[in-house]
C-alpha cells in the first residue's frame, strides 16, 4: 500500500514550516512510511490540483499538512475530488483512499497518532506497535552499525528509524502484529547492548524526564551553576511538573566575579587555568556542594561562540562537572555547531551525566 502527503506552504507565514516536519514524521513514527511528500505553495493553485489528482490515482492515502487557516481550501479541495463533503475533523475516507488534512501543529501530531494510523491499520488489517530508545552523544558510526545489526537480525521484520537533535538520539522499532516476538526482542538486545553507553531510556521521555525520575526515586536534590548554557540545564528541570521536589537552585554565574562570589571559585584558579577550564568547572560544582543543601551538583562552563571570548582556546570548547558529595568528576568536550548548537549539545550532555552519575 502507498501513502502520501502534501505540505500547503504559507507564504504570508513562513515561520509555520517548522512544524510540517514533525506531523510528517508522526506517519513514520506510526508505522505508516510515506512514499511520496510534495510540498506545494498555496499560491500555486493548479499545482495542487494537478498534484493530488494524481497522488489520489496512484495512492492508498493522501493527507494534506497545513497551517489551520488553510486547512478549509485542503478540506475543500478533498471534496471536490472526492466527491463528497468533508465533514469530519482530519479525515474523509472513500472506497479507494483515505484523505486526510491535518494542521502543522502539536496538534496534528496527534491527530496523526490517534486517527490516521488507526484509519491506515484498519484499512490495511494490521495493527503496528512501536518501541522507542532515547540516547546521548551516541556517535554517527556507531548508530548506524547497531541498527545495521539490528536489522539483519531480525530478518528486516523490525523497521528502524533514527532521529538526533542537539545530541539528544531516538531510536524507534515499528513491527506489525505478525512479528515474532524473538525478532523484536533480539534486535532490542543489539540496540541495547551496542549503545549501552549512550542509553538512557527505553521510553519515549526526554533526558532531562529521566533525570527528574531517577533524582525523585533517590530523594535527591539538584544544583546548577552555569555559565555559558545560560541556565538551559536548570530550566529543562523546572518546566516539568513537581520539580519542586527534585530541584533545589540553579545559578547563572557568567562572570568571573559571579563565579568567585556565589560559588568560592578562587581568583588564582581563574587567572591561572581560565574560566574554560577543568579546574573552574570543579570549583563550580564544589561550590554547590559545599553548602550542603544538594545530593547532587551540576556545573558548566565554556566557549559558546561565534568567537573565543579573546582566549586562544577554541570555540566548542566546554567542561562539565558532575558531582555528589563522595566525588566530583569533570569532563571535557569539543562540540562542534553554531552557538544555539554548542550550548544546547552542552545542556543534554550535562543532564545526561547527572543522570549516569546518580543511576550508576
Amino acid at each position: 500500500m502507498k501513502y502520501a502527503a502534501i505540505v500547503l506552504r504559507n507564504t504570508a507565514n513562513p515561520i509555520s514550516t517548522v512544524r510540517y516536519g514533525e506531523v510528517v514524521d508522526a506517519f513514520l513514527s506510526g508505522g505508516v512510511p510515506l512514499d511520496e511528500v510534495a510540498v506545494l505553495s498555496y499560491a500555486d493553485r493548479n499545482a495542487i490540483t494537478v498534484t493530488l489528482t494524481r497522488l489520489a490515482s496512484e495512492c492508498d492515502g493522501v493527507f494534506f499538512v497545513c497551517d489551520r487557516v488553510l486547512m478549509p481550501f485542503a478540506k475543500d479541495a478533498v471534496s471536490g475530488l472526492a466527491g463528497r463533503n468533508f465533514s469530519g475533523e482530519c479525515l474523509l475516507e472513500t472506497e479507494k483512499t483515505l484523505f486526510g488534512v491535518l494542521p502543522a501543529s502539536p496538534r496534528g501530531c496527534e491527530l496523526v497518532r490517534e486517527e490516521a494510523v488507526p484509519a491506515v491499520d484498519r484499512r490495511r488489517g494490521k495493527t503496528y506497535y512501536r518501541l522507542v530508545l532515547r540516547t546521548v552523544a551516541a556517535p554517527a558510526e556507531r548508530v548506524f552499525s547497531a541498527v545495521a545489526s539490528a536489522r539483519e537480525a531480525s530478518r528486516d521484520r523490525v523497521t528502524i528509524h533514527t532521529s538526533e537533535e542537539f545530541g539528544a538520539g531516538r531510536i524507534e522499532l515499528v513491527y506489525d502484529q505478525d512479528t515474532p516476538k524473538t525478532a523484536v526482542d533480539e534486535a532490542v538486545r543489539i540496540l541495547s547492548t551496542e549503545l549501552n553507553d549512550y542509553v538512557y531510556s527505553h521510553e519515549d521521555e526526554s533526558v532531562a524526564h529521566r533525570l527528574f525520575t531517577v533524582l525523585k526515586l533517590h530523594r535527591m536534590k539538584l544544583s546548577t551553576a552555569e555559565s555559558f548554557t545560560g541556565g538551559g540545564v536548570g530550566h529543562s528541570i523546572v518546566e516539568i511538573p513537581g520539580a519542586s521536589k527534585v530541584f533545589f537552585e540553579g545559578i547563572n554565574a557568567y562572570s568571573n566575579e559571579a563565579k568567585m562570589a556565589r560559588l568560592g571559585v578562587t581568583d588564582y584558579t581563574l587567572k591561572k587555568f581560565g574560566a574554560v577550564s577543568n579546574e573552574t568547572a570543579y570549583e563550580m560544582a564544589a561550590g554547590l556542594l559545599k553548602e550542603g543543601k544538594c545530593d547532587l551538583a551540576v556545573a558548566t562552563t565554556g566557549i559558546a561562540g561565534p568567537d573565543a571570548d579573546g582566549t586562544d582556546k577554541p570555540v566548542g570548547l566546554c567542561y562539565i562537572a558532575v558531582g555528589t558529595m563522595d566525588r566530583v568528576r569533570v569532563f571535557r568536550f569539543l562540540l562542534e555547531g553554531d552557538r544555539e548548537a554548542v550550548t544546547k549539545r552542552a545542556t543534554n550532555l550535562a543532564l545526561f551525566l547527572a543522570y549516569k552519575e546518580v543511576n550508576g
